[in-house]
């Protein structure tokens, strides 16, 4: 596959519903990988796109990266993201930035509407730059 940004490379488009195996987690999350490092995905080189679906009473599991810088954008619903220990409430629109290293979880509060989000990694992510504060959570 050529590299991205060569004259004549392919463009990688994807819809959600294309994704016929999304990464569903017990907690509540289901991740659908839009643009990502495999060739399957885009074979993007400097990030990746996901959406992230958080069922009504959800959340991801407890978690820092590596090296990847992570940002959240809310397209639907609302919720709380937990960075550090700091607690942000996050509603449609909103936008946050979170660095290597930092401890995060994001939950769905309500028990009605899904939590809709854009998750954009750089470098693009992969599972083992990920660290859970439950090992039994790394199981991809």
């Amino acid at each position: 596959m050529p590299l991205c940004g060569f004259i004549g490379a392919p463009m990688h488009k994807m819809h959600r519903d294309d994704i016929s195996a999304p990464l569903v987690k017990e907690r509540g999350e289901t991740v659908y990988e839009l643009v990502g490092a495999p060739a399957h995905i885009g074979g993007a080189k400097t990030h990746s796109a996901a959406e992230i679906v958080i069922r009504p009473g959800g959340s991801s599991a407890r978690h820092y990266h590596l090296q990847s810088e992570e940002t959240y954008y809310i397209l639907r619903g609302s919720g709380r993201l937990i960075v550090d220990g700091n607690e942000h409430p996050m509603d449609v629109g909103d936008t946050c930035l979170i660095c290597p290293g930092e401890w995060h979880q994001i939950y769905n509060d309500s028990t009605e509407n899904e939590l809709v989000l854009l998750a954009i990694s750089a470098p693009p992510w992969v599972a083992s730059d990920s660290v859970f504060d439950d090992p039994s959570e790394s199981s991809i």
